[in-house]
């Protein structure tokens, strides 16, 4: 592990303007061998809310734009919360599956299921105007929406930076984001995947496609003895997504040292 001082034009990171004014990052290349141990190539990155040190991996690859896919249910979700397209986390939204068949969920089981069919009625109820004015707000990645409300997180036309999504998993977890505080609440509650005495595990997985290579991305925090963690995974190349994701995950996050409750 080896610490840089950046030069304070770091900031020009979307991480560093939205999220905090730190230039002090931990480059960490062991963290590279969680990767190849399960033969992907990816980044990682964490902020250290408590004492303001920022540790990544693959500096160059968290500088890339990906589509969102599934991480984008996050910010659909504020937005419709918040403009009352839906009233709260038990509200219902009836989409057609793959079968056809129509199916009613509430908004919490529709986004921990990440279901496709669901988030995009819900992206087609705000309209494209509504969801523009939102991303433009907000600054979500490059801004673009394009004409098909209901799929820009998927066909390419919306990206992001993992140093993006990092900045908007601590503005979301402060709730600093541009929408009422119940909702940000209410959406963090949706996040959670793990919660016990020693820690808070939240997050949320995304699947894609970029040059051929399946891309995934895992988005959340760690909260550990009160401490704050936000951290962001991107990687390529593995064929049970899910599956590897959860694991690398808790591989990068062991390695770091959580889920000791030390941390």
């Amino acid at each position: 592990m080896k610490r840089k001082q950046f030069p304070f034009v770091i900031l020009l990171f979307s991480f560093f303007m939205h999220a905090c004014t730190v230039n002090n990052v931990t480059i960490d290349e062991k963290i590279g061998k969680q990767f190849e141990a399960k033969s992907v190539k990816g980044t990682f990155g964490m902020f250290d809310n408590s004492r303001g040190i920022f540790t990544i991996y693959d500096l160059d690859r968290f500088k890339q734009s990906y589509s969102p896919a599934e991480t984008f249910n996050i910010f659909n979700t504020l937005v419709a919360m918040h403009i009352g397209r839906i009233a709260d986390e038990n509200a219902l939204i009836s989409a057609k599956d793959t079968t056809g068949a129509e199916k009613t969920l509430t908004i919490t089981e529709a986004f921990k299921a990440s279901s496709t069919a669901h988030f995009r009625a819900l992206a087609r109820s705000i309209g494209k105007d509504t969801m523009k004015a939102w991303v433009d707000s907000v600054k979500y990645g490059n801004k673009m929406v394009g004409s098909a409300v209901d799929s820009c997180w998927t066909n390419g036309k919306i990206t992001i930076t993992p140093d993006e999504q990092l900045g908007m998993m601590k503005r979301l977890y402060f709730k600093q984001l541009p929408f009422r505080a119940s909702v940000q609440e209410s959406l963090k509650k949706m996040m959670v995947v793990e919660n016990n005495s020693q820690y808070q595990l939240a997050y949320q997985f995304g699947f894609t496609q970029q040059k051929g290579k399946n891309v995934t991305w895992v988005v959340g925090w760690m909260e550990e003895n009160m401490h704050l963690y936000p951290f962001v995974i991107n990687f390529e190349g593995a064929q049970d997504q899910l599956k590897t994701g959860k694991e690398l995950t808790h591989d990068i996050l062991a390695y770091i040292g959580f889920f000791k409750g030390r941390m």
